[in-house]
């Protein structure tokens, strides 16, 4: 017989606010809530001008997503005024789930990184899908526009504080590990889909990455 798995035991869930609170007291300090705002900040507009990473989070019929996006850092995504951030969707592979998530339901959450700062930025607001022509070639880079243009009005903002990225090393080089270390992308694609031999995808993968970046 298995052992018994803890996690298994709803007798304990917290499925209500009260229970919550029992266990999680309300914030003491009033800074954790002072700290959130309807809208850029002058202060909190340099932390999204110098990432060059964000996560995009929408929702489907199918449930939440979340998917990374990468540019320079200050190409990445601009701050059009303080209620309007614009994120260009630069190439993938037109699997457009996020894209698709906005056209069913707006509400989106963003997180921005920024390598060796330790506090996060999140944002919170309504998506919309641009292909307007002079807005896809403000965001041209290597000659390359995008096909569109995320327009965001921004509802929150607020930083989250560093504890997570000193709890996980995140930006310690010694945290780092080597890829081969975990399955490579081609035997992954080999073991769930039949028509990919993951030896030959892993050996043109390097190259045909850096030829379709942008």
């Amino acid at each position: 017989m298995s052992e018994f798995a803890p996690w298994l035991d709803r007798r304990h869930d917290l499925d209500s606010l009260d229970k919550l609170r029992a266990v999680y007291p309300a914030p003491e300090a009033p800074a954790t809530l002072d700290k959130e705002c309807d809208h850029v900040h002058p202060l909190y507009r340099p932390f999204i001008e110098a990432a060059p990473f964000c996560v995009l989070a929408t929702r489907s019929p199918r449930g939440l997503d979340t998917s990374p996006r990468g540019d320079p850092a200050g190409r990445l995504v601009e701050v059009a005024d303080a209620h309007t951030l614009l994120l260009p969707d630069r190439r993938g592979n037109n699997r457009i789930d996020s894209l698709r998530n906005v056209l069913h339901d707006p509400e989106l959450a963003l997180l921005f990184l920024i390598p060796g700062i330790g506090e996060a930025l999140r944002v919170q607001g309504l998506g919309r899908i641009s292909a307007a022509p002079d807005l896809l070639v403000r965001f041209e880079f290597e000659g390359k526009l995008p096909r569109s243009v995320l327009v965001v009005e921004v509802k929150r903002v607020f930083f989250q504080c560093a504890r997570a990225i000193k709890r996980s090393g995140l930006w310690d080089p010694a945290s780092r590990i080597e890829r081969t270390s975990l399955p490579s992308t081609g035997a992954i694609l080999q073991a769930l889909s039949p028509r990919v031999d993951g030896a030959a995808y892993d050996a043109e993968l390097e190259a045909r990455q850096a030829r379709t970046m942008y």
